[in-house]
């Protein structure tokens, strides 16, 4: 007779069983470091809007999750310095998933802010 409780299978069933749970319900997750939070951020961004993000100008980690800033070429014009660019306001949880953005701003490229 052979024991099968103590076999790797077994075991990884007990530690899930034993991980504590997080608010989603599921194990506890690692949250995402600032790298995979702005790539996965971005691919989210695209996927929602079809714009790609040229850059991101700002983001900062909260309690709540994230908030950045990033910049997305709108509308491409011959010369370049003619484009329209925006930028957008996205907020993400913190485990980077996006739940919600917003246009904040709208500019030619090649024009700085008057402030």
């Amino acid at each position: 007779m052979s024991n099968t409780s103590n076999t790797p299978k077994s075991q990884d069933s007990q530690n899930t069983q034993d991980a504590p749970r997080n608010e989603r319900g599921g194990t506890a997750e690692k949250r995402p470091g600032t790298m995979e939070v702005l790539r996965k951020a971005g691919a989210q961004f695209a996927e929602l809007t079809g714009l790609e993000a040229e850059s991101v100008s700002s983001f900062e980690r909260s309690e709540d999750g994230w908030q950045l800033l990033v910049e997305v070429l709108e509308l491409a014009r011959v010369p370049d310095t003619m484009s329209l660019l925006a930028s957008y306001e996205v907020k993400l949880d913190p485990y980077g998933e996006l739940t919600g953005y917003r246009r904040v701003r709208r500019y030619e490229r090649g024009r700085a802010d008057a402030r």
